[in-house]
Parts: structure tokens; C-alpha cells; sequence
């Protein structure tokens, strides 16, 4: 815009030159018109900014604003400064600063938005849900899980209700419910590719039932004197769920490394499996899974479990790298959703 307004101002002084200056050398008899010449020049000058001012499609109150998603979201936060009722760009705008991975901001946007809504919008009361999961995953126990739970009370047809209230329900173990979401979910027609993912939650979970249902059957047994069977090596038992919002950008190309380790005592991890980076991805860990003969788990310890997406190739990880973590014990806690909803800073 500089460039434009340098060039209009020599062409604005070349008319003048051309006009004026003839005019107060010479008037029309001969004579200088200086009076002709300074009004000619401050028509030319004021005329054609004038007219410009009132014809172009210019912003001269502002300049330009970007085209960044940053520069568009920024935009729609000030609209809705001076229009604070509008339900649906609060929604937008919640949506966005999730996007961008602002989510104390999308957690202020979602519940202005539930505020206006009267507690009654599907849409508000998932996005809410699934930010404040994304900041931390332990709030599907608490206040993101009863919000999943009154929006499926309110449309139980969401599909974004339906998934995050089925991964809430494998969280507390809840695997009959669970399977009933994810069931209900392939009633919805879901895109092509989704439905294979939800059928092997399905699947994975009724071999966790089988499981379940074996062992009851088993400690029901009346004692025979002989000795007790094996049981085996102690065992960790994911189902590795990647989030909505770290979906962009996947690829299976990419490495998943799931480690486990003892957050009581630092040093290599107890065990380490790296896989292809599908999802959702069922994942198995044994001792036989160990660096170290003696660093292994057993049953009954706690270990904090980690499972990474390692753009970088590494099992440590980097800067950007999609993660989730879980603590974990050994030898009670069964089949268990492990979401990667992070990144690493």
C-alpha cells in the first residue's frame, strides 16, 4: 500500500506541474494567473483524494489482518465481544482454540456457550467434555464424564458423545456399557474407515469379558486337593486410543513405542514394545518384554505407562511427539483405554 500512495502522489505532482504551473507563468492573455494556478493545484490535490477516498473498496480505518488461523480466530474472539449472545460462535470458537491446543481458552469458550445453552446443548456440553479430557484424562472421572453423561441423556445418537462416553466407561472398567456405546456408535453409519476401528473395540473387549468370565468360573470351582494351575507371567493389557484432535498428521509410518516404567525408581524402563502407530491398537506386555533381567514388573506393583508416537524415531521422544500416559497396577487392573491426547512440549 506504501508503494501505491508514493506512486499517486508523483502523479498527483506531475498533474500539477502540467496544469499549474503554465497557468502562473501565462494567463489567458498573456499575464501569470497565480490565483488559476494555486486553485488548479488544490483541486487536482484535494479533488483526487476525495474522490478516491469516497470510491475505493480500501480499509483506511485498519490495516489488513492476516489469513493465519491465529490472525481468523483473534477475528471471531472480537466479533463476539461486541455480540456475546451468539451461541454458535462461542461453539466455533471453542472448537478452534482446540484446534490450536489453546484449551484453557476452548474450556472458557465451551462453557459460555453451555451457559447460553442452559446446559441443554449437545454440542456445548461434548466440547467441553473433550477439552478438558485433553488437558488431563483423569477429569473423565469427574467432571467430563458427568458432562458426556448428560449429553447422551440429551441426543443419545451423538456420535461424539457416544465415543467419549465409551472410552469413560472402559476407564472405570465399565466394559458392558462400553461395548454398548461402541455398538450403538455402528448403528450411526460411521464413516468406512472408523467402522473397523470401533468393531475391534468391540472385539476387544468381548475377549476382556471371555477373560473375565473364565476367571469367575475358575475361583467358583469346587476345590479337588490338587495343586493350583499356573497362572502365568504378570501381564499389562492396553487398548492404545489415539484422540480426535492428534489425528492430523498420522501416519503408520511413524513408530508407537509403549513403555512402562517405575515411577518409584528412575533409570531404563521396565519394559518396551514399538509397534506400528495404529489405532485404536491392542498391546500386550510381559516381563519376556524387559531390557534389563533385573528390572522386570510383577503383579501387584504400580507402573506409570507411556505410549508415544515417536516422529522423531526415538524412543525418548522429542519436542511435538503425540503422547499418553496412564499409572497402572499390575495384576488388578485388566484390559484398560490408554489415550494419546498430548504433546510433548
Amino acid at each position: 500500500m506504501a508503494q501505491f500512495i508514493a506512486l499517486a502522489l508523483v502523479l498527483t505532482s506531475a498533474a500539477i506541474l502540467l496544469i499549474a504551473v503554465p497557468l502562473a507563468r501565462r494567463g489567458a492573455h498573456g499575464e501569470p494567473a497565480p490565483r488559476a494556478a494555486i486553485g488548479a493545484a488544490l483541486v487536482i490535490l484535494i479533488g483526487g483524494a476525495a474522490c478516491y477516498s469516497a470510491w475505493s473498496n480500501w480499509t483506511w480505518s485498519q490495516a489488513p489482518e492476516g489469513n493465519e488461523p491465529q490472525d481468523m480466530v483473534a477475528r471471531l474472539a472480537r466479533r463476539l465481544e461486541h455480540n456475546p449472545d451468539d451461541l454458535q460462535g462461542w461453539l466455533m470458537l471453542g472448537h478452534s482454540y482446540e484446534v490450536l491446543q489453546q484449551l484453557p481458552l476452548a474450556v472458557r469458550a465451551y462453557e459460555r456457550a453451555d451457559r447460553l445453552a442452559g446446559g441443554r446443548n449437545v454440542d456445548a456440553l461434548v466440547g467441553l467434555a473433550e477439552a478438558l479430557a485433553l488437558g488431563d484424562p483423569a477429569e473423565l472421572d469427574g467432571r467430563a464424564g458427568k458432562l458426556l453423561e448428560r449429553a447422551i441423556a440429551l441426543d443419545p445418537n451423538s456420535a461424539r458423545a457416544l465415543f467419549y462416553g465409551a472410552a469413560a466407561a472402559l476407564r472405570h472398567g465399565a466394559l458392558p456399557l462400553a461395548r454398548e456405546r461402541f455398538e450403538r456408535l455402528l448403528t450411526l453409519n460411521p464413516p468406512e474407515k472408523v467402522r473397523p476401528i470401533l468393531e475391534q473395540e468391540i472385539a476387544a473387549i468381548d475377549h476382556e469379558l471371555a477373560d473375565q468370565a473364565q476367571g469367575h468360573a475358575a475361583s467358583a470351582a469346587p476345590a479337588t486337593g490338587a495343586a493350583p494351575a499356573a497362572t502365568g507371567p504378570a501381564s499389562v493389557r492396553l487398548n492404545v486410543v489415539l484422540a480426535p484432535a492428534m489425528q492430523k498428521g498420522a501416519s503408520s509410518a511413524v513408530p508407537l513405542f509403549v513403555i512402562v516404567r517405575d515411577p518409584r525408581r528412575p533409570g531404563p524402563p521396565l519394559a518396551v514394545k514399538r509397534l506400528e502407530s495404529r489405532f485404536p491398537q491392542r498391546v500386550d506386555l510381559t516381563p519376556a518384554d524387559s531390557m534389563l533381567p533385573e528390572r522386570r514388573f510383577a503383579a501387584g506393583d504400580s507402573v506409570q505407562i507411556i505410549a508415544r508416537i515417536a516422529r522423531s524415531g526415538q524412543a525418548t521422544g522429542a519436542s511435538g511427539d503425540p503422547f499418553g500416559e496412564i499409572t497402572y497396577l499390575v495384576g488388578r487392573d485388566g484390559l484398560t483405554n490408554l489415550v494419546i491426547d498430548r504433546l510433548t512440549p
